[in-house]
């Protein structure tokens, strides 16, 4: 449970809440520290750029008692089983914080220590061919089992059978909902969705209570990418969810790849088309991933050794750091620094530092804060 009762994030987390405010009406408030206010009137909201319906709902829902949440977790998401995470808190995914807008609540159930580890996302059509369904299940399974987490969006085909295939590896499975936290869709993905809840991690930025629409698909998809180094398009038309996904991948500058398939088959149009356009990198086995990444392997062993030392020894003295670990901890104790800046100083290939700032982050010298800082502890 979240033990981080920071009154700002209790803010974002009651602005996210009431229908109508977004990402910037959010950030406008955080900028102008509402978290000092007990009550919201009707020229505050307008201010941070509500219209004057929104404004008028949210004031007077406030009207009666302090903003301020009484209870943390809310007693919905308690009773969904689940946290509601900002960037305020630890547990909150570090990856999610490089991008542009990041989630300013992400409600989370299941194994939150998934959110931390090196993830790929597999992603395709809702109707695959049965080319399309084993390729989804064996590179799942394979990535998983090599302790990268697999990362899609619960949807029929595709996304069912990659969860499905990685739940039981080391890495496990996040499944990111449209939905709220406590709501399956597609129904008939229940049983699976009940699942990964107990086995792998659901995670959804609709706050409980939301009903379905078409505008939480394509917000689903970002964070399917968001959340991921890579993105794999199993099978997928041109226009598919799928490749919304890989337009978010290529934006967010991470790693896009893409399963060639027959050229008389309008399911691998989408994927066939990132490999013609040199937008996705053609992939047959999960090596060409790990190829592509090369960082990755250090920073799954450094995972690993972590893990191992928790569960067997967690008093154990730590390794000692490299030099390359104590000069960038040296740059971090004189300031904070973003990791282009670290880059910059440093001259390190911008894999390499990454994997570093990683390690680092995993032995709990450094940490990353909200606006993708980094800072010494």
């Amino acid at each position: 449970m979240i033990q981080n009762q920071d009154i700002r994030r209790q803010m974002i987390i009651a602005f996210h809440e009431i229908p109508g405010i977004g990402w910037h009406a959010i950030q406008k408030a955080v900028q102008h520290q509402f978290w000092n206010k007990r009550s919201w009137s009707i020229e505050d909201l307008l201010a941070i750029g509500l219209q004057r319906g929104q404004a008028k709902a949210a004031a007077e829902r406030y009207a009666e008692r302090p903003w301020i949440l009484t209870e943390d977790p809310s007693e919905a998401v308690a009773k969904a089983n689940a946290v509601a995470l900002t960037p305020y808190d630890s547990e909150y995914p570090k990856i999610l914080r490089e991008i542009a807008q990041p989630p300013w609540v992400l409600y989370a159930r299941g194994r939150l220590e998934l959110l931390q580890r090196p993830a790929i996302a597999v992603v395709g059509t809702r109707v695959p061919t049965a080319y399309g369904r084993q390729s989804a299940a064996a590179f799942a399974k394979e990535l998983s089992h090599a302790g990268l987490t697999v990362v899609s969006g619960l949807a029929r085909g595709v996304d069912s059978k990659a969860h499905e295939a990685a739940l039981n590896g080391a890495g496990g499975t996040i499944a990111v909902l449209p939905t709220p936290i406590d709501k399956c869709y597609p129904p008939e993905n229940l049983s699976l969705f009940h699942k990964i809840a107990e086995q792998g991690l659901l995670v959804s930025e609709t706050p409980i209570g939301t009903p379905l629409h078409p505008g939480q698909f394509p917000q689903r998809n970002r964070i399917i990418a968001a959340l991921t180094v890579g993105t794999i398009v199993v099978e997928g038309a041109t226009r598919s969810g799928s490749l919304i996904t890989a337009q978010h991948a290529s934006e967010m500058s991470r790693e896009l790849f893409a399963i060639p398939g027959p050229i008389s088959s309008p399911k691998s149009e989408g994927p066939n088309e990132l490999i013609k356009r040199g937008e996705a990198k053609l992939i047959t086995g999960i090596n060409d991933v790990i190829d592509e990444l090369s960082w990755l392997p250090a920073a799954l062993e450094a995972y690993k050794e972590a893990e191992k030392t928790s569960v067997t020894n967690p008093v154990e003295v730590e390794s000692p750091l490299s030099a390359e670990e104590s000069k960038l901890i040296a740059f971090l104790r004189d300031q904070p620094l973003s990791i282009n800046e670290l880059h910059e100083l440093s001259a390190m290939p911008f894999g390499h530092l990454n994997a570093l700032l990683l390690n680092l982050c995993i032995k709990r010298k450094i940490e990353l804060q909200p606006g993708s800082i980094y800072v010494a502890l």
